[in-house]
């Protein structure tokens, strides 16, 4: 017969003894925490290792890990688990090193950038890796942001006159943000879309049917954010002049009218500067070239785009205008005004920097 097992009998404080069998008494106690207190205190009461496992249904290991726990940490070494080494890197750091440079230095011969598969094959790595390395270090390689530097020879002047409207208001006066969104399409998709549900998104047909076009002209209150708007079907000089003239009418006559706009040719037409000739109240203000991103009223014209004009349904060219009147109408009771923020030394510090590295690639 096999002699039974015996350990050495544990020395346990009364203290101890309680808090074990209250834990092993509690309902909510996790069923790996109360194994551990049984453990001890059978092992505080002198029964073999043996008889341990047999009554408990564990292991000789476990027995002698949890005895020992609690010699050199007492019940609170119980109540966790060791802390266990982690995974065993993949890659060292003069490997993440490498794909970062590659990423940044090199395209793959076949695509334009890179993605997780094809840097994957290239490096001799998992998909995961990659995406991790890429994840800590910022770098997303299927994403491109455009951009332009003007090159107009009196940008900073330019620069200077507008954001000093926004900053620096005039006193009597009104500061407008105007631009035209031409060529808004009124587009009828071939069938019904489904609504939305859960799990899963509205949908609407990928082709459509063109029912005309019309274009927006927008003045933006760069003070309260209101906005005045008017459709026309056309986009040349007489509609611009058509604009103007309303907003002559809907603003007070005893203020002084500063207009920003952008360079296109309707804007510096002769007709337009006759009428502005024998109009001295408006004052006519132009961003730098490829410097749309300075006019506000872009911001605004870019969200009736993707809240009213991106996803409706026209049938015709007056349900455009309808709806499009009726979100000019919805925003001017609640008015949100773009608070223009940049200074001129911030702009042309982040232009001078754009400027540099575009001279270092060339």
């Amino acid at each position: 017969m096999l002699a039974m097992r015996t350990s050495k009998r544990l020395t346990m404080s009364d203290t101890d003894r309680a808090a074990l069998e209250q834990i092993t008494r509690n309902g909510n106690t996790p069923q790996k925490i109360a194994l551990r207190a049984r453990i001890v205190l059978l092992s505080a009461d002198g029964v073999p290792t043996s008889r341990i496992m047999q009554q408990l249904g564990t292991s000789t290991p476990t027995v002698t890990r949890w005895r020992s726990r609690y010699e050199t940490a007492g019940v609170t070494g119980l109540l966790r688990d060791g802390t266990r080494p982690g995974r065993k890197k993949r890659i060292d750091e003069r490997g993440v090193r490498e794909i970062v440079e590659r990423t940044l230095r090199e395209k793959p011969p076949q695509a334009t950038h890179w993605s997780t598969r094809s840097m994957a094959v290239a490096a001799g790595l998992s998909p995961a890796t990659i995406q991790r390395v890429w994840r800590q270090h910022g770098l997303k390689p299927h994403l491109t942001r455009s951009f332009k530097l003007s090159r107009d020879p009196r940008f900073v002047d330019k620069l200077q006159d507008v954001v000093g409207l926004y900053l620096n208001p005039p006193d009597h006066a009104l500061v407008l943000s105007v631009d035209e969104k031409s060529q808004i399409q009124a587009l009828d998709r071939t069938q019904p879309g489904l609504p939305m549900k859960r799990g899963r998104a509205e949908t609407m047909t990928h082709d459509y049917k063109r029912n005309g076009t019309t274009t927006l002209f927008a003045a933006l209150n760069t003070l309260d954010g209101k906005v005045i708007g008017h459709c026309l079907p056309r986009h040349r000089h007489q509609e611009f002049l058509r604009f103007i003239r309303i907003i002559d009418r809907q603003t007070p006559k005893g203020l002084n009218l500063h207009l920003i706009l952008d360079n296109y040719a309707t804007h510096n037409h002769p007709a337009v500067k006759a009428w502005l000739a024998k109009h001295p109240r408006f004052v006519f203000h132009f961003v730098p070239t490829s410097s749309s991103w300075l006019n506000l009223v872009e911001r605004w014209l870019s969200q009736i785009t993707q809240k009213r004009i991106r996803r409706g349904t026209f049938p015709s060219v007056p349900d455009l205008i309808a709806a499009i009147n009726q979100y000019i109408e919805f925003t001017n009771a609640n008015p949100k005004p773009f608070v223009w923020t940049a200074t001129v030394e911030a702009i042309l510090s982040k232009v001078k920097r754009a400027n540099e590295v575009l001279d270092t690639l060339h």
